[in-house]
């Protein structure tokens, strides 16, 4: 299913939908079942308006390192849950600033080969840890599944086996 952003469609809405279709897409596979729940995802890196998703290559990753470097962001995280005739989705937002990265550092991180599937090409649980400087938000959100917020998600839909804690 192509990603693609519609030129009048914000960043926030563009991620919800993304998330919104994907569990679309997989409860369509199950809709047989009347107790089938698909949840999908989707996490987009925001710099200025500007949506970066997974770099098409190397230099592609290297633009969006360089372009993120000493500067504070958006990731957004959307999650949709999906069932017979109800849907349900929620919107993480977490600000994550990058210390200043050398263009060595941003060679050696993307030859690592970490950024290529990820939005705006990093990791924070990976490499690209040691240059957040400071995340106001969700860890786990821009890791692509914000845990509580989708915990609340799923107990709103009540389904059997999910543990209230």
């Amino acid at each position: 299913m192509p990603e693609v952003r519609a030129p009048d469609e914000s960043a926030a809405d563009y991620v919800q939908r993304v998330a919104a279709d994907k569990a679309r897409a997989g409860w369509a596979l199950v809709a047989h079942d009347p107790e089938a729940v698909v949840l999908g995802s989707d996490t987009e890196v925001v710099l200025d308006g500007r949506v970066f998703g997974k770099p098409a290559d190397a230099a592609d990753a290297c633009a969006m390192l360089r372009a993120l470097a000493g500067r504070t962001h958006q990731v957004m995280t959307a999650v949709a849950l999906v069932a017979a005739g109800r849907e349900q989705g929620v919107l993480v937002v977490s600000e994550v600033t990058f210390a200043a990265i050398d263009e060595d550092r941003i060679a050696a991180y993307v030859a690592s080969g970490e950024p290529m599937d990820k939005a705006g090409a990093y990791a924070i649980q990976g490499g690209a840890e040691r240059y957040i400087r400071h995340l106001a938000g969700s860890y786990s959100g821009v890791m692509g599944l914000p845990l509580q917020q989708t915990e609340q998600l799923l107990q709103t839909f009540e389904l059997k086996g999910v543990a209230h804690v």
